[in-house]
């Protein structure tokens, strides 16, 4: 399992020797673990790595259990770094080599399934679980009072009970409002506590609402969509429709920024966009939000002084008049500095177009 502090190592190492790195669908409808094997040794036998390669098929052949839909690897066998994660969402196949673990997919991966809460309520209480990268990491609940339903001018004679006082008629609306305003609190504490990035709410149209309305505003802005789902279903259940609702409201939410990056950058203001642009405004670390078309991938150059890229044929640096050394992806580069910065990556897919600008754009902070 991914986490947080695993991406941030990933992130923040860079050895002195070339690091190998491999995506794996392992879905059973991609064919059996000798044919994945095949597949495997196939896309390595172009890599000029032999004690990685060697340490990377040892690793199928006796440690992973096949098990999940993909694993991802890192191997720099120089310095002894070989890091694993099966995980429970597909990935691309792919085999990447340069001096520091590839991590683009990993931006999409966080993008599409990282950091899910989920709340079923009813008028008596919730059920909280928190998703990341397709799999349950944890999961509580609260219950509050019991809902009775009273005859007309029945509940308790005596003042100040819950019950409420003779001739009251209200006593279920009101012990479901405090009900709300508690599974509320209780959630949010939940969602503080596991860093939830984005929510999703289950349940009856007549629960939901009351109990969106008892949210701060600041969790209200991170709801994604609701559901109908009873309050008994089954965690593996709840996973299945919340991301199939996620999936959906996650493309109206990108092409809503894709919209934004686009009129911000013909405005002059907020957004940039194009190749060269958007490496610029990365250079003076004015992004916020890197927008990237889905496999973009551009040969450029890195300044030895400043860390200027580019992808121009310039004479010497722009900002430091520092000389170039040749880089394989400037577009891992700069999903690398934005993560490192504590950006957002956002990944564009098919469904969407940031139209004539090279795939590539952002969200200014300045």
């Amino acid at each position: 399992m991914l986490t947080e502090k695993d991406l941030r190592e990933l992130l923040g190492y860079k050895g002195k020797s070339p690091v190998l790195s491999v995506y794996l669908n392992t879905e059973p409808a991609e064919g059996s673990s000798d044919t994945l094997k095949l597949r495997l040794r196939s896309m390595l036998k172009e890599v000029d790595l032999l004690e990685d390669v060697t340490t990377v098929e040892r690793y199928f052949d006796h440690e992973f259990d096949w098990s999940g839909r993909s694993v991802v690897i890192f191997s720099c066998s120089d310095e002894d770094f070989f890091r694993h994660y099966p995980l429970a969402v597909p990935v691309r196949s792919r085999v990447r080599v340069a001096d520091c673990p590839y991590v683009k997919p990993l931006a999409d991966l966080l993008d599409s399934y990282g950091g899910y809460g989920v709340a079923l309520v009813d008028k008596q209480g919730a059920r909280l679980f928190y998703f990341h990268l397709g799999e349950l990491q944890e999961q509580d609940g609260v219950i509050g009072e019991e809902i009775r339903h009273t005859k007309r001018g029945g509940g308790s004679q005596a003042q100040g009970r819950r019950g409420g006082v003779a001739g009251k008629t209200n006593y279920v609306e009101e012990a479901a409002e405090r009900n709300f305003k508690e599974s509320a609190e209780f959630a949010g504490r939940f969602f503080t506590e596991n860093n939830v990035r984005r929510i999703l709410i289950g349940g009856t149209e007549d629960n939901v609402s009351p109990f969106l309305a008892q949210l701060s505003k600041s969790w209200q802005s991170l709801v994604v969509g609701t559901f109908p789902m009873s309050m008994t279903a089954s965690h593996t259940e709840v996973l299945e429709r919340a991301m199939q609702v996620s999936s959906e409201a996650e493309e109206h939410r990108k092409a809503r920024v894709v919209e934004a990056v686009i009129t911000g950058a013909a405005k002059g203001r907020g957004g940039v966009a194009g190749l060269e642009d958007t490496l610029g405004a990365l250079h003076e670390g004015r992004i916020q939000t890197l927008v990237i078309r889905d496999g973009l991938r551009t040969p450029g150059s890195r300044c030895q002084g400043c860390g200027f890229v580019t992808t121009r044929e310039l004479p010497s640096c722009p900002y430091c008049d520092g000389a170039f050394d040749q880089i394989l992806d400037v577009i891992e580069l700069s999903v690398r500095k934005v993560m490192q910065s504590g950006g957002e990556v956002e990944v564009i897919h098919d469904e969407i177009t940031l139209g004539d600008y090279d795939g590539i754009g952002g969200l200014l902070r300045y």
